[in-house]
């Protein structure tokens, strides 16, 4: 192909399509580059969503002013993690300095990389070098020197990604943590793809492939002093708070930040023009959230148990290799399910579930390791479980890429899972089995009862370390001092008067006096419902419990 002297709004387009596509084929690669166990390990698909949310804003933009403005707010709406909101605010950057031009020359995209690396420095309050922060300003300071020299569009974004792959190189001589763990910033890596996208529109040259990955062997075990890999701080908090806040005045968003500062870490705000993505690691979620009342209106919070990344991070990666053998005649219909402990495995292959595939709330699987148990399953119709919010985006991904037929139920937890699989008719079609296992999953509540590793705050009450907390979709609703007390008091919240059975899910932490004190209270107290419990195994959760 003729070698790109400027990109205009359709290269721009097929920039972002690529990057989006790139993020997607290296996801679990640059995930598995959290090898120690820190907030944000799923630094792939972080920024692969955020793409996600870039190439849904495309529809329309005809132009480089609109693509650009497209791009802007697709990923200020759509960030996640700290991987994703630094990723927006390099995007944000580049695009409000090329959003007037007609076509992008070697002077303008250096010009470009320069404003993004001061846009994401600007947007974390304490910037730590050896992140993609670092990789981001070498890159666009290599840029800059190509295109002073007179060098064409080609050869500016040669000279980037050489100094970007250079720079992600030395990124573990800057933070001890990567070097002992062997790998390089994956958020660097991340941004790495996109320069390789850039040269792949300008000048036809391939796309590095993915390969396998093998991630080397953990050496560090604890979260204190963890380094936080994304271009935030040290931090050892219990808590990842993300919102987007309206009608605050920009002026008054300084402010705000301060705050923040006083009460966690890692903390990235981006946006403008009254509106702004934000980000904390915190113990203390209430402050937190109370902090955007002074200024604005918080929107879509999201609220993130770091401390259950890293034992499921550990539960996973110390998992068994053996697991009960799945039902393999073939049948019409299929089920591939995501899942975590042995019981809890056990009870799925149980119900006739073929394929499962390791994985929860923060080890999610990649689209590839979903994809493989689907083609592994015994039939040309698959159902997925996702069974967690978090992997149901990138469970929707198989369809297009297998030539069997695909549909992903949406269940939310296990326990959904289980009430899905008590309608699955192997014999009937997908559809069919569709239609009656979203119903079934439908009409399950669910709840969870954890411990608390450090004092916060909810909207039941102060939270002491040790404690516990029982939690349902719409938060922390009972704290109690003992496993026993927080369990009954999420049986007394989730169980009416119009419900029937109750299933308890024993997890790593449960007694065989805490669940009888749990069976003799439903006896007691609601007579009426069937209780069963199963042994599940799961991580850090003592008790998954279901009402339907």
């Amino acid at each position: 192909m003729a070698v790109l002297q400027a990109l205009d709004a359709a290269h721009l387009r097929e920039v972002i399509l690529g990057y989006r596509d790139a993020l997607r084929a290296h996801q679990e690669k640059l995930n598995r580059l959290n090898v120690y166990p820190v907030p944000d390990g799923d630094t792939g698909t972080n920024m692969a969503l955020t793409l996600e949310s870039v190439v849904s804003e495309l529809d329309g933009a005809d132009d480089m002013g609109t693509m650009c403005k497209a791009i802007s707010h697709g990923s200020l709406m759509g960030a996640r993690g700290n991987s994703g909101v630094i990723l927006s605010q390099v995007l944000r950057g580049m695009t409000d300095t090329i959003k007037t031009s007609d076509a992008i020359d070697g002077a303008a995209i250096a010009e470009a990389l320069r404003n993004a690396s001061e846009a994401a420095y600007g947007a974390v309050m304490r910037p730590v070098e050896g992140t993609i922060l670092t990789v981001v300003r070498e890159s666009a300071t290599a840029a800059g020197a190509a295109a002073a020299n007179g060098d064409a569009l080609d050869k500016v974004l040669e000279a980037a990604s050489s100094a970007a792959g250079d720079s992600l190189a030395r990124t573990p001589e800057l933070l001890p943590a990567l070097k002992e763990a062997g790998v390089v910033d994956a958020g660097g890596a991340g941004y790495v793809l996109l320069l390789d996208v850039l040269l792949h529109v300008v000048d036809g040259r391939p796309l590095p492939e993915p390969g396998q990955f093998t991630a080397p062997a953990r050496t560090v075990s604890a979260p204190s002093g963890h380094v936080e890999p994304e271009g935030a701080t040290v931090s050892d908090l219990r808590y990842e708070v993300m919102y987007m806040l309206e009608g605050a005045d920009d002026g008054a968003i300084p402010v705000f930040k301060n705050v923040w500062a006083g009460i966690g870490d890692s903390i990235v705000v981006v946006g403008g023009d009254g509106l702004w993505n934000c980000h904390i690691h915190t113990d203390d979620i209430g402050a937190a959230i109370e902090a955007a009342l002074d200024v604005g209106r918080p929107r879509n919070i999201r609220i993130t148990d770091l401390m259950e990344q890293v034992e499921e991070e550990r539960w996973v990666r110390e998992a068994p290799a053996e697991v009960p053998a799945p039902p393999s005649e073939p049948v019409p219909t299929a089920v591939v399910a995501v899942a975590t402990g042995d019981g809890i495995r056990r009870i799925f292959h149980s119900l006739g579930v073929q394929q499962i595939v390791a994985g929860g709330q923060s080890m999610n699987p990649a689209t590839a390791q979903i994809l493989e148990a689907v083609e592994a399953a015994p039939a040309d119709q698959v159902v997925v479980l996702p069974n967690n919010k978090n992997i149901i985006p990138v469970a929707e991904q198989v369809d297009a890429l297998t030539s069997k037929q695909v549909c992903v139920l949406k269940t939310k937890s296990i326990t959904e899972g289980f009430a899905a699989l008590m309608e699955y008719d192997p014999q009937a079609d997908v559809e069919t089995n569709a239609e009656t296992m979203a119903e079934a999953a439908a009409r399950v509540q669910s709840g969870e009862v954890t411990r608390a590793v450090r004092d916060a705050g909810s909207p039941v009450g102060p939270v002491s370390a040790g404690d516990y907390i029982a939690l349902t979709k719409d938060g922390i609703v009972a704290v109690a001092p003992d496993l026993g007390g927080a369990a009954t008091a999420l049986l007394d919240r989730m169980v009416g008067d119009d419900h029937e059975i109750v299933t308890v899910i024993e997890g790593e932490g449960a007694t065989a006096a805490d669940t009888r004190r749990i069976t003799e209270w439903l006896a007691e107290h609601r007579p009426e419902v069937s209780t069963e419990v199963h042994h599940g195994g799961q991580p850090l959760y003592p008790y998954l419990v279901s009402v339907e």
